[in-house]
């Protein structure tokens, strides 16, 4: 037993089960082979369910759930019990049973992955130090989205219905355009549909629009971003030059006082 426990608490192992398992699910995509694979998926569920309830004993369910990765690795396995279901049900029952529908999340077992990677713990904290930097321009960002849609909705819901026939889908058609998404197609169709003047005013509005929300506005809101993830090594970096600074001005104070000593002994 003692053996077992070792194996299912060695990283090693359960990164090995993470792989074998996503290729499994690669696999299983393609239905090469029927429905065959499937019940290969809830074996391994089972070593997952086996892996948590090891570390759970280990380490007790507190501090085991206290760790950031424990918890997702804890909501994938849960997810993850309905496919053991196959065992127990033929192919038709399984379709029936609507629970079972939840073994599409299955896929997700991927990001277990993640917490493997390399500084994977400071590319996290970086991206939740990016967020909290930049949330007030995010919100700025989706408030000029949302009052620009309800605005183009209200001037083209009649002319262009199949990109503005109601706020939800000017919302996402505005966003299209602010990510320079075939920008040019939309006033083109508006023009092939009103006067020359109409097409010529609404050409110049999408161009605004484009200018100060697609290019401006998105690249205000990366630029921060990138900036607030980039600027813990920045904080370092300072942090090394202050201490440096400090030793020089320690340094050089001493050589004064050397120097002070020496000409007080020749005198």
């Amino acid at each position: 037993m003692h053996r077992i426990k070792h194996i299912f608490l060695n990283e090693y192992f359960i990164l090995g089960l993470i792989i074998a398992n996503a290729f499994l699910i690669f696999i299983q995509e393609f239905e090469l082979n029927g429905n065959t694979l499937d019940y290969f998926e809830p074996v391994f569920t089972v070593l997952f369910v086996i892996e948590m309830l090891i570390k759970v004993d280990e380490y007790g369910f507190k501090k085991y759930i206290s760790v950031g990765w424990n918890k997702l690795d804890f909501i994938l396995v849960i997810i993850a019990i309905p496919s053991i279901a196959v065992i127990f049900y033929n192919d038709s029952a399984l379709q029936l049973n609507i629970f079972l529908s939840l073994r599409v999340f299955r896929v997700f077992k991927f990001f277990r992955l993640v917490r493997f990677f390399p500084n994977v713990s400071s590319l996290v904290s970086s991206i939740q130090r990016a967020l909290k930097a930049s949330y007030l321009v995010l919100t700025g960002f989706f408030i000029l989205v949302f009052v620009i849609s309800l605005v183009t909705c209200s001037l083209y819901k009649n002319i262009a219905p199949e990109y503005f026939d109601n706020p939800a889908h000017s919302f996402y058609t505005i966003f299209r355009l602010f990510s320079i998404e075939a920008w040019y197609e939309i006033p083109d169709l508006i023009a092939s549909r009103t006067s020359p003047f109409i097409a010529f005013i609404s050409k110049l509005y999408f161009i605004i629009l484009l200018l100060c929300g697609g290019i401006l506005g998105l690249s205000l809101v990366n630029s921060i971003f990138v900036d607030a993830m980039v600027s813990d090594n920045n904080d370092d970096l300072q942090e090394e030059v202050s201490q440096l600074s400090k030793k020089i001005e320690i340094l050089t104070e001493k050589i004064a006082e050397l120097n002070n000593t020496h000409t007080n002994l020749k005198f």
